[in-house]
């Protein structure tokens, strides 16, 4: 192993904004105390139930994906597991989230955005 994954960060225009709408998704603490970042109107963290860690990183002139459009791809995503999607998609679209892609009911998951646009999906598990 050469190294150990900290955390995902996401760049956006509002990374306070953002870190609360994945809070409300995952649970967990915003800008928690910890020696390896400092947080300011530009940086925020969020420290999952699961340990794991999210940063979110201001940019000024972001532009989302467009989920499926090539020209500005998705970059990277999220897969997020819940029990329910339904009640998962009341709760995530309450939050701020867009749906991008209902899919079909056998399918088993759905395409979100973020507030800042980044492509997320809902797994059920």
């Amino acid at each position: 192993m050469i190294a150990e994954l900290q955390c995902v960060v996401l760049d956006c225009p509002e990374p306070q904004l953002l870190a609360e709408f994945y809070r409300s998704l995952l649970g967990g603490n915003v800008n928690q105390q910890d020696r390896r970042w400092s947080v300011d109107e530009d940086w925020a963290t969020l420290h999952t139930p699961s340990g794991q860690v999210l940063a979110f990183q201001r940019a000024v002139d972001h532009l989302p994906p467009r989920w499926p459009d090539p020209t500005r791809p998705q970059q990277f995503h999220l897969d997020l597991g819940v029990p329910d999607l339904d009640r998962a998609q009341e709760e995530v679209l309450a939050s701020g989230g867009t749906l991008l892609d209902e899919g079909t009911s056998e399918r088993g998951w759905r395409v979100y955005a973020d507030p800042a646009g980044h492509p997320f999906c809902l797994v059920r598990h």
